[in-house]
């Protein structure tokens, strides 16, 4: 069978999954804006409640997503929302909560030493190396152009 130019565009616009960038976008922006809300209603109930200088209700409203997400992340929870969410599950803290705690999950079986602690930073690990390399080569910027 012989394929002209127009026929071999048709097949492949058939065949071509549909861009569903403005859907992915709009889903990134909910989920990322609720997991924020909930960090800011977690804030202000630390301070309000608990009488929580604000300062340090900042670090324990991390700290609770963090612990969190952790936990979603052990019970499956975290990477289901991750599915319909995608980068809105990422970008937060807890995005990277769950990028730590889902390989020492996923290689508890191995043992703690070589299983767990040789590969929980496997998926965190380039993203800390460069946050610090960055922030290395800023300082030593901002040294030499003050």
């Amino acid at each position: 069978m012989k394929y002209t130019k127009e026929s071999y565009k048709k097949v492949v616009d058939e065949h071509t999954p549909k861009n569903k960038m403005f859907k992915n976008c709009i889903l990134a922006f909910i989920f990322g804006g609720t997991i924020c809300t909930i960090g800011e209603i977690v804030k202000n109930i630390f301070i309000s409640f608990f009488a929580v200088p604000k300062d340090d209700a900042i670090v324990m409203s991390s700290i609770f997503l963090i612990a969190l997400s952790a936990i979603l992340t052990g019970f499956g929870v975290y990477d289901n929302l991750g599915k319909y969410g995608g980068a809105g599950t990422i970008v937060p803290i807890t995005g990277f909560a769950n990028s730590v705690v889902s390989p020492a999950l996923e290689f508890k079986k191995e043992g703690y030493i070589l299983g767990t602690a040789a590969n929980i930073f496997k998926l965190a690990g380039p993203v800390l190396l460069f946050g610090y390399f960055a922030s290395f080569c800023v300082g030593i910027l901002s040294l030499l152009f003050k």
